[in-house]
């Protein structure tokens, strides 16, 4: 039967910088779920699966079932605000599926307002193949946004549902302030975001089986802080057990962005930081938010009693949009974990986009332009100092349409693409790992974003999405790139390989030599590439910082 769902506008999350700009996240409203009395009994057209925490009932569409808006763990409000996620309650009668639950505090995504979404936000969603089956992989998504905005329910995974036969799970979790705060009081920053992502993990384990899944087939992916989530994961020692593969879209776990990339008064991104530098901010935020110079032991009590409006402001959500490291769930700075080899023994996937940075660049180019070549050459002097010259010889602006787009470029090389590469060899030396680096200039804009005057997105940051997720519409040749992208995706969620009849073949990459595939439309679209030397990688990788091998291995 049809789709029933009311339509959704596109949306796209995505990771930038703190306090750069906002996250482009196009947000709606999102109803929270209602438990129903009734009988466990389902329909063609609602049907019902118990869960651990009691029956639910979903819709069909289909090819497909959906059940939205299950809650994994308790709600985290209350005296629950700043605790690690708790077991989801048991309920009597069944609990209506047919709509997403609330998405997490946070800010509008584009213009001013107020803070939307709820703290009753630890809700799921479970897409699967219609009918009796058993055994399929699951595929669990996580949602980007700098970890401050996004949800994931607008990620509709049809697509890798009805050509690969795999049941997708897309999850909410704590964002900002609500989900990456640090105290003294609470023994450092536990990463509370991460820790519902474990509880969503968990709950999957339990309850793959009655949606037709295979607990032990379970592939994590996502993409922008998406992407950082599953590098996170590969890494925590918490998380051991919980999957058995691993897709990270741009979101590696070298990912970053030198100082003053985007903004003339911003130093560099680092998606991961230290626990004390957490600690330390939480530590001034309570003073300003005035439940500083309390009793010791009384300041988290003064601050869980804070309207959640108090703490969804701007500087408080960008300002706790970083993930820590220096703790139980991640003891290591994850770069620095992963070139010691100190990871889960699972397949990975990882890549990026071939011209990462424009979306992020046009977004400031306006206040901040690149004016010809003076300007270029300013702006190489102030992000990379010293190493200037040898960046402006790799990417001189005389070989670019305008100096913006040169720029761009150099930043998606440094930032994105390297990094990934970097991190692809490491992986390589102990686990199977494939690399992609999506390169349709022709995707569509599911942002929109307008692009500024002589400034195209390409294949901008999260423009692969589309061709996973139902979003927007795609062009022919686009549908056959869409196709083949599925295919792949669920390939390897199904065997650790992405690799099958009919494909394109995608090799392995290998400890000293990082061949990706190339997505593209068209004949000859797809296609195996070296990568390295087409983006520079021998320069970046020689700008990077050292990530000193940590003393012990897992």
């Amino acid at each position: 039967m049809p789709d029933a769902r009311p339509a959704r506008r596109p949306a796209l999350a995505r990771m930038l910088p703190g306090a750069v700009l906002p996250a482009l996240f196009l947000l709606c409203a999102a109803a929270g779920p209602g438990t129903t009395a009734g009988t466990a009994a389902g329909s063609a057209s609602r049907p019902v699966v118990a869960t651990t925490e009691g029956p639910v009932r979903g819709r069909a569409h289909g090819p497909y079932a959906t059940f939205e808006g299950l809650p994994y763990a308790a709600p985290p409000t209350g005296p629950l605000r700043w605790r690690p996620p708790r077991a989801a309650p048991h309920r009597t009668g069944v609990l209506d599926a047919g709509a997403p639950g609330a998405r997490c505090v946070q800010l509008p995504a584009l213009g001013p307002g107020g803070p939307r979404g709820s703290e009753d936000c630890l809700y799921l969603n479970v897409t699967a193949p219609a009918g009796p089956g058993r055994g399929r992989p699951v595929m669990v998504w996580f949602h980007g946004g700098g970890f401050r905005n996004g949800a994931g329910d607008p990620y509709r995974p049809e697509p890798l549902v009805a050509r690969g036969g795999v049941v997708v799970v897309t999850v909410n979790y704590r964002l900002g302030v609500f989900g990456f705060f640090g105290h003294p009081e609470l023994g450092g920053a536990p990463d509370f975001g991460l820790a519902d992502q474990q509880a969503a993990l968990r709950w999957v384990r339990a309850n793959a089986a009655a949606f037709g899944g295979d607990r032990a087939r379970v592939t994590l992916f996502g993409e922008s802080a998406g992407g950082l989530s599953v590098c996170a994961h590969l890494v925590s020692p918490a998380s051991a057990g919980l999957f058995r593969r691993a897709i990270a879209q741009s979101g590696s776990c070298s990912t970053a962005m030198p100082p003053y990339a985007l903004l003339p008064t911003l130093g560099a991104y680092e998606p991961f930081v230290p626990e004390e530098r957490t600690v330390a901010a939480g530590a001034a935020a309570a003073a300003g938010l005035g439940c500083g110079g309390r009793p010791p032991g009384t300041v988290l009590e003064c601050l869980r009693g804070l309207d959640a409006g108090r703490l969804a402001t701007t500087g408080l959500m960008d300002g706790f949009s970083g993930v820590s490291y220096g703790n139980a769930l991640l003891p290591v700075e994850p770069r620095r974990a992963l070139a010691a080899g100190r990871f889960h023994r699972v397949p990975v996937m990882q890549g990026t986009t071939l011209d990462e940075m424009r979306l992020f660049v046009a977004q400031t180019l306006s206040a901040y332009p690149v004016d010809g070549e003076r300007g270029y050459r300013e702006r190489l002097s102030a992000s990379f100092g010293a190493s200037a010259p040898a960046v402006a010889a790799a990417y001189p602006s005389a070989a670019f349409p305008t100096a913006a787009l040169a720029w761009a470029t150099a930043l998606s090389d440094a930032s994105f693409t390297c990094p990934a590469l970097r991190d692809g060899r490491a992986l390589a030396r102990h686990v199977p790992t494939y690399g992609y680096l999506f390169e349709d200039r022709g995707a569509p804009n599911a942002t929109g974003l307008p692009e500024p005057a002589g400034f195209p997105y390409g294949a901008a940051h999260g423009f692969e999405l589309p061709y996973l997720f139902t979003q927007v519409p795609l062009s022919g040749p686009q549908r056959g790139l869409s196709r083949a992208m599925t295919g792949y995706w669920t390939r390897f969620a199904r065997t650790g390989s992405p690799n099958g009849p009919g494909a394109a073949e995608w090799p392995r990459i290998a400890p000293r030599a990082a061949s990706v595939l190339i997505l593209a439309p068209g004949p000859g679209g797809i296609r195996p590439v070296g990568a390295a030397s087409a983006h520079h990688c021998d320069l970046w990788d020689g700008l990077a910082a050292p990530a000193p091998t940590p003393s012990s291995g897992r």
